[in-house]
């Protein structure tokens, strides 16, 4: 609507021209703390939520392939535009000498992206179960949008069992 002087201001213009743009602001759409905005397309936002979970129990596996753990994860439930931005830490540690471990994230839900060696985070050449705490990030694109499921996966190197604790998962939604 383009105002013109002397015009009458109706109830109904006000409502659709002033209120009903208000609300869609960042303020009239943040319903919690914590929530971050994304655009959607143009002239169009919506929020996201960031998520962390963790697992603090010593576990272990004897796979070269990337498995759960017997409790599963971390993982965390979000909902993904096409990008999420995930962190993912362990402590690590092999029952020999110089031998390797790894953690790595899959998604599941909406999309379906299997852990990878691409950007997992390993520890190779350390004493027998000496615990070596480490990290990694890796960018997600290409997702499907909807509700995505981020989880952290294992493996042992050629031999030998592969230790875990303290594992960490970060989310940050796009």
């Amino acid at each position: 609507m383009t105002a013109v002087a002397g015009a009458t201001f109706t109830a109904a213009q006000f409502n659709q021209f002033v209120r009903d743009n208000l609300a869609e602001t960042a303020p009239a759409k943040a319903t919690a703390a914590s929530q971050l905005f994304v655009s959607t397309g143009p002239n169009a936002i919506t929020t996201r939520v960031p998520s962390t979970a963790s697992v603090a129990t010593l576990q272990s596996t004897t796979s070269s392939s990337f498995v759960d753990l017997t409790t599963v994860g971390p993982r965390v439930t979000v909902d993904t535009g096409t990008i999420a931005l995930v962190w993912f830490a362990a402590s690590h540690a092999h029952s020999m000498d110089n031998n390797e471990t790894a953690c790595s994230v899959a998604v599941s839900g909406a999309s379906t992206v299997a852990a990878s060696n691409a950007w997992q985070h390993s520890v190779d050449g350390i004493t027998a179960t000496n615990f070596v705490r480490g990290g990694s990030f890796h960018v997600f694109t290409g997702l499907a949008v909807g509700s995505n499921t981020f989880t952290m996966k294992y493996r042992v190197g050629a031999t030998g069992t592969a230790s875990f604790r303290d594992r960490e998962i970060a989310v940050l939604p796009l």
